[in-house]
């Protein structure tokens, strides 16, 4: 892998900004097409293998329990909204919030990683597909813009991306939620099993249990190269050293190292794209040294932003010049809006009677799926549009539940050695609907420290979310009650757009430049050789995680922009 600076006057065929699951993506497929692509990401370099500093470590490894210190904590006090992230045995993957500061004109909880891999290190890898339902809402329902696409023009896609990297799970045939290419299944839980009986016998909507479709091999007799199954492991946000989860490091970037057609520039912060006027194309990029804030030029035929949704809006809203003077593709003022997220920080937990007899094998790092069962064909209309999902998990209890006990001695030994009783909890991701002035802007008076303007985020739910919000948690306590469990305790919490961890927005695709930033081809409208193909085109949010769509939209654009690039359009 070739690393460092390049000629100043070299022309790179491609340039890929971010190194996250689209980047990756987009680095492999623009070089195995054979395209010299420069690779920038704004953070550390990670190599797979080499720099998972706790991969191998258990939990007495850490101190405190694998907690922060109160001084620690304050380093990630926006990071620390999801709850169960950071801790110090991953910590090193989410950014510092006291060097990485955004503005809130309300609250965003905005989770990041910079660093080679991005978030492909530490995401949850539930990998769902599209449907027509999803792609066909917006026009229906006449919100925001229509997608100028359907599943039948990104199947294809989702075929090729799943063969690639691994999505074990179950074929259900639900026209809403499209089977893929899937490896074996993991296995359900004994509670699960019981609530998936449940939602089959007792409810007459099509309620459905499965087990998640993760990105984690499953076949030992699978073609992965470099890559081992899964190990059942559970530690993945940490690294995974047999690449049992797909991620950038493990997967991606190595392919496009293999071509020798990559060179990879870790601590290289994009900040502006470069435009010539005369001839509507884009001509590069510029760059800050994250270390020694030199400036630096790169110059390519085609741009990539892959710099996560909201950093891609950041770049080009900075990419000011004669032509564009409020940023590149914003002359219409629709860079920056229609800004989405999904639901989070709400669901229910429960006590699960008997099977005591029985447990499960290694720390599955997965957990069940119900799909949306609400506002399909055929169902009486809800108070609100669009629908949800759960994601949850079964397990027993560990040793402190002998604590009620009050014993000692023999007895308290014996008690200690036993697992506790089975529990059972699910969170909901519900669909949030584009709006116009859900935005994100550059603050005019706050900068970082290389002088960049900070983003400043004005977004928010409205009453479509909180309606839905409370049927997510009386849905779910419906079923639990009904598969028989009990303690069933709801809980919806305080939060705010971006922590779902599923950001999106702000260069939505479209049919037309007045209403839209890019095409059909994920290209920006006013400017063909700019491709963005993170989380920021996306149109709408779907209720199911995003990941896969933005691989499978990633890899199209490549292959479109390969074209492109030796059919002489962008020369």
């Amino acid at each position: 892998m070739n690393q460092g600076d390049s000629n100043p006057s070299e022309i790179f065929d491609a340039i890929v900004v971010g190194t996250g699951i689209s980047g990756g993506w987009a680095a492999k497929e623009l070089c195995e097409k054979g395209l010299r692509t420069l690779v920038l990401e704004r953070g550390r370099m990670v190599k797979h293998l080499e720099d998972y500093p706790t991969m191998h470590q258990d939990p007495w490894d850490f101190p405190n329990r694998n907690t922060f210190t109160r001084e620690e904590k304050k380093k990630y006090h926006k990071q620390l909204r999801v709850g169960w992230a950071p801790r110090p045995e991953n910590a090193h993957f989410f950014v510092n919030d006291l060097e990485h500061p955004y503005q809130e004109t309300k609250r965003f909880d905005w989770i990041r990683g910079y660093q080679v891999g991005g978030r492909s290190l530490t995401w949850g890898r539930q990998s769902y597909r599209w449907s027509d339902l999803d792609f066909e809402a917006n026009k229906k329902e006449g919100i925001g813009v229509d997608w100028p696409v359907r599943y039948g023009d990104i199947a294809p896609w989702y075929d090729k991306v799943e063969s690639y990297i691994g999505v074990s799970g179950e074929r259900l045939g639900l026209p809403h939620l499209p089977d893929g290419k899937f490896e074996p299944p993991m296995e359900l839980t004994c509670p699960e099993r019981d609530l998936k009986e449940a939602l089959a016998t007792k409810f007459q909507d099509g309620r459905l249990l499965t087990i998640g479709r993760v990105a984690h091999i499953t076949d030992p007799g699978g073609t992965h190269e470099g890559r081992s199954p899964c190990q059942y492991r559970n530690r993945c946000w940490r690294g995974c050293p047999f690449g049992g989860y797909f991620s950038s490091n493990s997967t991606t970037l190595p392919a496009a190292e293999r071509t020798g057609k990559m060179t990879l520039r870790p601590n290289s912060i994009v900040h502006e794209v470069l435009y010539d006027t005369e001839r509507g194309l884009a001509t590069g990029v510029r760059v800050i040294d994250a270390e020694t804030h030199e400036k630096l030029t790169f110059k390519a035929r085609v741009i990539f932003l892959c710099a996560s949704s909201m950093a891609s809006v950041g770049i080009l809203l900075q990419s000011k010049n004669k032509h564009f003077p409020d940023g590149i593709g914003n002359n219409h003022d629709q860079l920056g809006r229609n800004i989405i997220d999904h639901h989070y920080k709400l669901g229910a937990s429960a006590k699960v009677p008997g099977h005591l007899e029985k447990y499960y094998r290694g720390r599955r790092p997965n957990g069940f799926y119900i799909p949306r069962f609400v506002n399909l064909k055929g169902q009486p209309e809800k108070d609100y549009l669009r629908g949800f999902g759960y994601q949850g998990g079964a397990s027993r209890g560990d040793w402190s539940e002998a604590v009620a006990e009050l014993g000692y001695g023999r007895d308290l030994k014996a008690q200690l050695l036993k697992p506790g009783n089975w529990q059972i909890g699910a969170t909901g991701f519900g669909e949030m609907l584009p709006y116009h002035d859900n935005r994100v802007r550059l603050s005019p008076t706050e900068t970082d420290q290389w002088g960049l303007p900070q983003l400043d985020f004005d977004v928010e739910f409205k009453e479509n979310e909180y309606r839905m919000r409370e049927d997510i948690t009386r849905q779910l306590a419906s079923m639990f009650e009904a598969a028989g469990f009990t303690d069933i305790q709801t809980f919806d919490e305080e939060t705010g757009p971006g922590l779902g961890i599923h950001e999106m927005g702000g260069a939505r695709m479209g049919r037309d430049a007045r209403t839209s930033v890019v095409n059909k081809h994920n290209q920006v409208h006013d400017v063909p050789n700019i491709y963005v193909t993170d989380g920021a085109f996306m149109t709408s949010a779907s209720c199911v995680n995003p990941s896969l769509t933005y691989m499978a939209f990633t890899a199209r654009a490549a292959d479109h922009a390969a074209r492109q690039f030796k059919n002489g359009v962008f020369s």
